[in-house]
């Protein structure tokens, strides 16, 4: 697989590639939809006909993200200047981490006040907190409990301090790189019962499983498959294999697995979602290396970004999917909830990309900018 081939906009010196940035923007906006419960377009997703979700592209687009960002200071820099790049990333994450639980918080408290949505009380983590507050907040502050939508950033906080050690090693010796990288995955229940981060309700990912998604990502990035190869009958052959194996997927999730999966299978990556994502994502690089992705890209500078501005769409992406959910009314059905479902996707898809527009014309982005890493902008 192989991102950058077939792209007219990555520049070597920027690091940077639209079709990278145009699919976490997508995913981004796909995350905020997601976490709406009443959404209509959240029913057209990827969870909604295959076993893997949005978060299996997020943790990869973040690895090809962040070895794309490691290699582009690397050369103009240094190593040095790389390496202290992830450590400052990492506080960055960490900072974006406890905002977005201290906002998880201050939203669930004062629905609570106003005796609203309840459900969302209930999800915000606010009851415990509100009868504990000292020992919750330690508790967040040391990761051992993450409220909400903030779960996914420890991990993240952790893989930011794994690259500098792990893209050299996937330059080098990507097979070692992979190899270690499935052996941490086969033994990841194990590892987080070690590290006492096997309980559900503290860790909705298991890093030790989801590195796995992120060195992948980085592989793709640093090792890519050679367009020799992409043009071959074999290349060909993976490609029916692949849309085979899709429409199977497909099938097993729309007619066979009618009721949710134990919240374990997600928890700690498990084969299926693998192989899912993996047939998913061969068909999208051919989509790539086609150009039809840049062209869609190019189409859609909005949503490119998203992409750019990650973490802060991230961030209040959160409050975005709690207003909207709030302010959608849950007592209509059939054809009239699905219009005012869908109408609460268009305020929230819009406010993700007026925010993004704001901050980045707040910052004065350049577009030469190198690519930042840990899969946020």
């Amino acid at each position: 697989m192989n991102i950058r081939r077939g792209s007219s906009e990555a520049s070597p010196a920027r690091g940077r590639s639209i079709e990278v940035d145009f699919f976490r923007g997508l995913v981004l906006i796909v995350i905020v939809l997601d976490h709406i419960p009443g959404s209509t377009l959240s029913h057209l997703m990827l969870h909604a006909y295959a076993l893997c979700d949005s978060a299996e592209v997020f943790v990869f687009l973040g690895g090809y993200a962040s070895a794309a960002a490691y290699t582009a200071v690397l050369a103009g820099r240094g190593e040095s200047a790389a390496k202290m790049r992830f450590v400052r990333r990492c506080w960055e994450i960490y900072r974006a981490y406890l905002l977005t639980a201290m906002l998880t918080l201050v939203s669930g408290a004062i629905l609570a006040l106003l005796h609203l949505n309840p459900p969302m009380v209930e999800l915000s983590g606010w009851t415990p907190f509100a009868d504990q507050p000292l020992r919750a907040a330690f508790d967040i502050a040391v990761l051992r409990r993450q409220p909400y939508l903030s779960s996914v950033l420890p991990m993240y906080v952790m893989f930011a301090l794994c690259v500098p050690f792990a893209v050299p090693l996937a330059r080098r010796a990507p097979w070692i790189a992979l190899g270690l990288s499935v052996a941490i995955w086969a033994f990841a229940r194990p590892l987080a019962a070690l590290f006492s981060i096997d309980d559900m309700a503290d860790w909705a990912f298991n890093p030790f499983a989801w590195q796995l998604m992120f060195v992948l990502g980085m592989l793709c990035r640093v090792q890519p498959i050679s367009e020799c190869f992409h043009a071959s009958r074999t290349a060909r052959w993976f490609t029916c294999a692949a849309v085979v194996a899709v429409l199977a997927f497909a099938i097993v999730k729309l007619f066979v697995l009618t009721q949710p999966l134990p919240g374990t299978f997600k928890q700690n990556l498990s084969v299926d979602r693998v192989i899912n994502f993996i047939v998913i994502a061969w068909l999208a690089a051919q989509l790539v290396r086609t150009g039809s992705i840049a062209r869609l890209a190019r189409r859609l500078p909005a949503v490119v970004t998203v992409g750019r501005t990650g973490l802060v769409c991230f961030v209040t992406g959160t409050l975005v999917s709690l207003i909207v959910d709030t302010a959608t009314p849950h007592t209509f059905h059939g054809f009239r909830g699905v219009l005012i479902g869908f109408g609460g996707d268009l305020v929230a898809i819009g406010a993700v990309l007026m925010i993004a527009r704001g901050w980045s014309d707040w910052k004065g982005q350049q577009s030469g900018a190198p690519a930042n890493g840990a899969g946020y902008g």
